[in-house]
């Protein structure tokens, strides 16, 4: 498979995870979008660097081609579906891990009931 097929099926898998398995829904909140423009300016400064310096090469025949500073545009999606995916764990663990301490209340539930 090529690269730019993985980065298909690595997004449409975080999106599927967020959405369906996890049910996070970060993919409906503006603090996700807001914190991925940050992950995505320094991405786009990390990969300019990379390729740009030529530290970094793609194959150009596994690539669709399209390049955002330098880099090949499917790494700006194999990154936001990274991102994602992290956050969405995070998210759902920390739901989890709040809950099943004694003393400490569920996310979303008031603790004065």
């Amino acid at each position: 498979m090529n690269y730019t097929l993985w980065t298909c099926v690595a997004v449409l898998l975080a999106i599927v995870l967020d959405l369906a398995v996890l049910r996070t829904k970060l993919l409906r909140r503006k603090a996700f979008w807001t914190s991925y423009a940050i992950v995505l300016f320094f991405q786009l400064i990390t990969n300019g660097l990379l390729t740009g310096l030529r530290i970094v090469r793609y194959d150009d025949d596994r690539i669709l081609g399209l390049r955002v500073v330098y880099a090949p545009a499917e790494d700006l999606l194999f990154g936001f579906a990274l991102v994602l995916a992290t956050l969405g764990l995070w998210v759902w663990w920390g739901r989890r891990l709040a809950g099943d301490l004694p003393g400490r209340p569920r996310p979303g539930r008031d603790p004065s009931r």
